[in-house]
C-alpha cells in the first residue's frame, strides 16, 4: 500500500474483523535423474533433502513479515509443507498450506514456505547438479477475507 505521495505504508487492519483465513502454494523443483535418484535414496552430502526444505519452509512462513517489507505478522494457526519427489519429471513438487484467524490474509506466509523450501531444495541438491530449475510457484487457493476465496484455474 502507498499513501497520496506514494511512500510505502503497511495497510491499516485495525478496523477489519477476525475471521479464518487460509491458503495454498506451490512450486516445483525440476533437478534431473541423477539427483532425483540421490535424493530419493536418502545420498546427498547435506542430509535428507526433504524433510530439511520441509522444515526452512515452515520456519520462512513464521517469519514473513520479516522477509516482506509490508506483510503484517501473523499468528499461524497452522503450517505445513510437503514435498513430493515425482519421477515422472524428475521433481519435488513442493505444497504450503497456512491457517489464521486474524484480520488479514495468509497468502504471503504460503508462497514464503513454498519458496523456501524450495531454495532449500536447491541448496541440497547443488552438490550434484546446478541443472536445476525453481519453477511454477503460484498460489492455488485462498478462503476468507473481504475479496472472497480464489480458487486457481487448472
Amino acid at each position: 500500500s502507498s499513501d497520496a505521495k506514494g511512500r510505502a505504508s503497511v495497510v491499516d487492519v485495525g478496523g477489519k474483523l477476525v475471521t479464518h483465513h487460509s491458503a495454498v502454494a506451490r512450486a516445483a523443483v525440476r533437478h534431473g535423474e541423477k539427483a532425483f535418484k540421490l535424493m530419493s535414496q536418502n545420498q546427498q552430502a547435506k542430509g535428507y533433502a526433504l524433510t530439511v526444505s520441509q522444515i526452512a519452509g515452515i520456519l520462512a512462513a513464521k517469519q514473513t513479515s520479516s522477509l516482506i517489507p509490508l506483510c503484517h505478522p501473523l499468528t499461524l494457526d497452522k503450517v505445513n509443507v510437503s514435498l513430493q519427489l515425482e519421477e515422472s519429471g524428475w521433481f519435488a513438487a513442493i505444497k504450503a498450506t497456512c491457517l489464521t484467524s486474524g484480520r488479514t490474509g495468509v497468502e504471503m506466509e504460503a508462497l514464503t514456505a513454498a519458496s523456501v523450501a524450495a531454495l532449500t531444495f536447491y541448496d541440497m541438491c547443488k552438490a550434484v547438479t546446478h541443472d536445476i530449475v525453481i519453477q511454477e510457484l503460484k498460489l492455488l487457493s485462498k478462503t476468507g477475507g473481504q475479496r472472497g476465496d480464489f480458487q486457481q484455474a487448472t
